[in-house]
């Protein structure tokens, strides 16, 4: 027997179904006939799957996500980065670049303290031990723009199905944006059409979890830019 609504929002311990009828998924856990949440989120009901996508706590890194990190320290292997998470990441020698460096050479020619990259995980162990790579197509130092933080489990709901949100927001501002999948965003346009990119941001993240939200956003931006938006696909009917 289901106890909790799909979408309800549910928290570590709490009972969400009893009986044998449904199957523990991702954020879950059963004990004897139960099966209880193990983090905070919102309950996703699929058929018998019951799933809960976490809306708080850090960044957990998985090997292929693209990120945005900050290098905080230069080693004589190469850089360490801080990743938004509870792990920091190693980007070897051998992935921060292309260029020959000579042995005992100035790494912070490269990239220096203070830094902002993106970059992507290669690998990741079981003690949480990160590697990246700057080596792959869009994956470089970032120069200038806007860095700023949002929650990490939020990033599907901004970045949208088939990057639909994203897009919108694109459209909207013309500005260049990157959502790492760390929750580390990089926005680059005219500084009036940023600051609407942070807030139409900000809005996704604040509303992530009502439905319609595409709508919403388009309104916002419509309002704030004066243009007419298309939105791309069908996203409203999936969320519906």
């Amino acid at each position: 027997m289901l106890l909790k609504e799909h979408k309800e929002i549910v928290v570590p311990g709490e009972i969400i179904a009893e009986g044998m009828d449904f199957l523990p998924g991702e954020g879950t856990y059963r004990e004897d006939d139960k099966i209880k949440a193990s983090v905070l989120g919102m309950l996703e009901v699929k058929g018998r799957l019951l799933k809960i996508i976490q809306i708080s706590g850090k960044y957990l890194p998985r090997k292929g996500d693209t990120i945005i990190g900050k290098i905080t320290d230069v080693l004589m292997a190469g850089w360490r980065v801080e990743i938004n998470s509870a792990y920091t990441a190693m980007l070897p020698l051998k992935n921060g670049t292309s260029a020959f460096i000579p042995k005992g050479g100035d790494l912070t020619k490269y990239y220096n303290i203070g830094d902002y990259v993106i970059a992507k995980i290669t690998n990741v162990t079981s003690q949480m031990l990160v590697d990246l790579t700057m080596k792959g197509p869009g994956l470089k130092k970032i120069e200038e723009g806007r860095i700023i933080l949002v929650n990490p489990h939020k990033v599907p709901r901004i970045i949208g199905k088939q990057g639909s949100m994203i897009s919108l927001i694109k459209q909207a501002t013309e500005c260049k944006i990157i959502v790492g999948q760390n929750g580390v965003c990089y926005i680059y346009g005219e500084p009036e059409q940023e600051l609407i990119a942070i807030e139409a941001i900000r809005l996704i993240e604040k509303k992530s979890i009502i439905s319609g939200l595409t709508n919403v956003v388009k309104e916002f931006l419509e309002k704030k830019t004066g243009k007419k938006l298309e939105v791309k696909n069908t996203e409203e009917k999936k969320e519906q």
